[in-house]
């Protein structure tokens, strides 16, 4: 086995690796752990991260800012897309982690290291999708992963060694909610949320970060009207905003009307079922006014055909296979199906509900002399007979032979 000299560190500061900058000392030979941060958005947890990164062991702390890209390159796409797994899951963490991995692969080349080393459990998702795009963007790196190396075998004794090697930690054996934050939403998993049977504490001061309960928004509902241009989001109530700052936005807004709490047995790709409360209240908000804008914009066919599609996507993102040819050849097909996906959707925000409030398109394809039920001169009724003789001809033939083949 190549000796390890030098390892570049996947840093959260969180509980996992906050204990592998001195696990990987101690069980690699005195190894240099070069720690990088990906910013998609963490906020505070990225206060004194260098400080404590270095303080246990660390050569040196990249923070890398990358909002940007993850909002332009991997969000949108998805929002694009209509990517949403079984149904409720918007992706948040999953999403996340192909922006970070790239930046993990680029750094590790450019510093010469040995491997790549990421604190994922090996148990969950994370883990492939790290090593996926390791494995497509850095092909002879090493990889790491102590969780399926050390003896450590739960969160309690992580806090244990934490502990004995003076690692200070932000949580507590009470507060020990496994939580995945960035800009696109916060993920809760673990203690009482276990058990399927319990339900989440939303009014339990604290629990919430991104949202406010359904129960404690405001009783007057609020209105946002959301612009896009070629099916990519540009501007909030009239105002034009940048990717991260149009998110941020719609953050704040939905997020006070409690808007994008979810409470989801979800399927892993490692084969178990795992449970999570999710709050995404922009990204819920830029899907549904999406979503309405292509019923006004796509036809029937390609409308039909992108919601199957939009499934193949999701699950792509969810296991890992962001670089990989069909995901690209998706995107592509989405970007086409987008060209005239341009115009304006209003909500209105109510206690957690979204209520469409009117959409608007120059590509709109709804005619309203066409399905008035009012008096019109553009449609013949009568062509309707000829239509529905053709389109049930089949049957027709169908029903003919069996009576034929019963005399």
């Amino acid at each position: 086995m190549k000796k390890i000299n030098k390892v570049v560190l996947a840093y959260s500061g969180g509980l996992d690796t906050s204990i592998i900058i001195p696990w990987l000392k101690e069980n690699y030979d005195g190894c240099e752990v070069v720690a990088v941060s990906g910013d998609v958005g963490q906020g505070s947890e990225l206060d004194g991260l260098e400080e404590k990164a270095l303080k246990t062991g660390a050569s040196k702390l990249y923070i890398e800012d990358l909002k940007e890209e993850f909002v332009t390159d991997f969000i949108y796409p998805a929002v694009k897309a209509g990517a949403v797994y079984e149904k409720e899951y918007l992706l948040g963490t999953a999403l996340a982690r192909p922006v970070i991995a790239k930046r993990l692969a680029e750094i590790a080349k450019a510093e010469g290291a040995d491997a790549i080393c990421h604190g994922c459990t090996g148990k969950g998702n994370d883990q492939v999708r790290f090593e996926l795009t390791v494995k497509a963007l850095a092909p002879k790196m090493g990889i790491i992963a102590p969780w399926r190396e050390w003896s450590i075998k739960s969160r309690e004794e992580e806090i244990d060694y934490a502990e004995a090697h003076n690692v200070p930690l932000k949580i507590s054996r009470e507060t020990n909610y496994s939580k995945d934050k960035n800009l696109w939403h916060l993920s809760h998993e673990g203690l009482d949320l276990e058990d399927p049977k319990n339900q989440p504490l939303y009014e339990k001061p604290g629990f919430l970060e991104m949202c406010v309960s359904p129960k404690q928004a405001p009783d007057t509902p609020a209105y946002v009207t959301i612009s896009f241009e070629k099916g990519v989001p540009v501007a909030v109530d009239g105002v034009a905003l940048p990717p991260v700052a149009l998110v941020e936005k719609l953050n704040q807004i939905g997020g006070a009307h409690g808007i994008g709490l979810v409470d989801i047995v979800e399927n892993r790709l490692v084969g178990m079922k795992s449970r999570g409360v999710y709050e995404t209240p922009g990204g819920t908000i830029l899907y549904r006014a999406h979503q309405v804008l292509e019923t006004l914009c796509l036809d029937r066919d390609t409308l039909h055909y992108k919601t199957l599609v939009a499934e193949q996507f999701a699950e792509l993102v969810y296991f890992g296979k962001w670089f990989t040819p069909l995901r690209e050849a998706i995107s592509a097909f989405v970007d086409k199906t987008q060209e005239h996906v341009t115009g304006d959707v209003k909500l209105e925000l109510y206690k957690g509900n979204l209520i469409n409030a009117g959409v608007s398109s120059p590509y709109s394809q709804y005619f309203e002399e066409l399905a008035t039920f009012g008096e019109d001169h553009v449609y013949d009724q009568k062509d309707a007979a000829g239509f529905i003789n053709l389109f049930g001809l089949s049957l027709r033939m169908n029903a003919l032979a069996r009576e034929y083949g019963l005399k």
